[in-house]
């Protein structure tokens, strides 16, 4: 009962601009072809998530949906990263399925995405 609890517990978001400027300001950005990720420590015991989305990416469902996949994949492997971070990720234009090959992203495509820019933030547990 206990387990199927803690899988249902959401990760802690970063909500308003107060947020999110220190990250921007004071966080180290990595990027790949789909995104830009800044971490930032914040001296807390978990991490906490922001995820931007700009309106050139595509419409809102577009734009909701790669969100989702940004969610899901931090639900999914959070428990893989370091904690006492706050971690601001950018989904670029290049992720909207009508600028790469006209097929919509995947899941895995994200997640592998998200992997490769912590492993390169170097904030992966070892």
């Amino acid at each position: 009962m206990w387990s199927f609890l803690l899988l249902l517990k959401k990760m802690v978001s970063l909500k308003n601009t107060g947020q999110f400027d220190p990250v921007y300001r004071e966080g180290k950005a990595k990027a790949d072809r789909y995104l830009v990720m800044y971490v930032l420590k914040n001296n807390l015991q978990s991490n906490r998530l922001g995820i931007s989305v700009s309106k050139k990416v595509g419409n809102s469902v577009v734009r909701h949906r790669l969100a989702r996949l940004v969610r899901e994949t931090m639900r999914l492997r959070g428990e893989m990263f370091n904690r006492g971070l706050d971690i601001v990720v950018v989904i670029r234009a290049s992720a909207n399925p009508r600028n790469i090959s006209g097929k919509p992203l995947k899941q895995k495509d994200i997640e592998k995405s998200v992997l490769f820019l912590a492993k390169k933030h170097n904030v992966l547990k070892k």
